[in-house]
């Protein structure tokens, strides 16, 4: 009986640049710009003009710039903070698909140190404890679905994702219970509202004229630089790549593969925790969802960058600008959804995954007799 052979099959191409690889991706983005702009033109849009408020994000020529670059960083903190935490799971192998969950475990704990002991302490010092206080809790989040994988072999993709929403409702349930013994809520207000922070517990700004520079900002970048050394100069970021290309490998020279996968997972939870804080310490409120899908898109964006830090970093300001560019030139024409923002990063993901599908595996189509023996 003969053997029926697929008509295609894959073939790792041996002649794969870099340079193919960036002037792929860069094809790909402006396919998929060409794709928005289509869309935009079926609604009565003039694509250009919307691409260029987007990009701008509405700078040039408002009253107040200085405020869109505020909001900007607001946005751009929690996914540099996220997509950075996710690339040390992912480097591993280890997909850690829960960054909603501890980023929102994170806020929380962070918005109960806040809530309770704002008034008595320093800023500083009461900045510092809420984002110790989400670091812990995403952290203790993150590293329980850790420890059942190196115990129990668990899935960790489907925990991850099942604790998203545990800790969803876990929150909803805080922001809808009028007690007197949630002091998150305002006593003040008849239906269940958040009370704002004190002011203690609100995120430090830095006055440059106008601006109020948000010392979030400062914090990420630090943690960018130093993750891109810990993972590129130091002993514990040559385990991850180790254990990630090869458990086995690992045990055999020796390393603990159980304590590596732990131990690297509570950092990876811990930072997106500490993000889930410095988010709602430079809201000033707690909030019902205060993620802004930042745990999914942070998988986009550490993906987009191939888990290379610098990317990273690049890919997390494009993103922002998209996403809050899109918003702010969303404003100016009411046949455009907000959301329009979400899907210019589908197409743009969907784009750039197979441009790097194609410049690193070639298609062969097989004759059909070929296949038929």
């Amino acid at each position: 009986m003969k053997s029926q052979q697929p008509l295609f099959h894959v073939i790792k191409r041996e002649d794969s640049r870099p340079a193919q690889q960036l002037l792929a991706y860069v094809a790909a983005v402006v396919l998929a710009l060409a794709v928005g702009a289509v869309l935009l033109a079926v609604q009565g849009v003039e694509p250009l003009t919307f691409y260029r408020q987007m990009i701008t994000m509405g700078i040039p020529g408002s009253r107040y710039p200085w405020r869109a670059v505020e909001n900007f960083i607001k946005l751009f903190v929690p996914l540099l903070i996220v997509s950075l935490a996710l690339s040390l799971a992912f480097k591993m192998r280890f997909w850690n698909i829960g960054g909603e969950g501890q980023f929102i475990m994170g806020a929380f704990w962070a918005g109960v140190a806040g809530m309770l002991l704002g008034e008595s302490l320093p800023q500083p010092v009461m900045v510092l404890a809420m984002a110790l206080c989400g670091a812990l809790g995403g952290g203790v989040y993150g590293v329980f679905v850790a420890a059942l994988k190196v115990k129990w072999g668990t899935n960790e993709t489907l925990l991850t994702l099942m604790l998203n929403y545990v800790a969803l409702y876990f929150l909803q349930y805080f922001a809808e219970t009028k007690a007197g013994w949630n002091f998150f809520l305002d006593p003040q207000s008849a239906r269940p509202k958040f009370a704002k922070f004190p002011d203690n517990a609100q995120m430090i700004t830095i006055p440059i004229g106008p601006f109020n520079l948000n010392l979030s900002l400062i914090v990420a970048l630090v943690l960018c630089a130093l993750i891109f050394g810990y993972l590129n100069y130091t002993k514990r970021g040559y385990e991850i790549a180790v254990v990630g290309d090869s458990p086995n490998t690992a045990r055999y020279a020796g390393m603990k593969v159980g304590k590596i996968v732990i131990r690297t997972i509570f950092l990876s939870a811990a930072l997106i925790g500490m993000a889930g804080a410095l988010h709602v310490s430079s809201a000033g409120v707690m909030s019902a969802s205060p993620t802004n899908d930042v745990g999914w898109t942070g998988i986009v964006v550490a993906w987009l960058a191939k888990l290379n830090t610098l990317g990273i970093l690049l890919a997390s300001v494009l993103i922002t600008v998209l996403q809050f560019g899109c918003q702010t030139a969303s404003s100016s024409y009411p046949s455009i959804d907000a959301n329009f923002a979400n899907l210019l990063q589908g197409v743009i993901l969907f784009l750039v995954l197979a441009a790097d599908f194609f410049t690193r595996f070639k298609l062969v189509l097989r004759s059909r007799k070929e296949a038929a023996r």
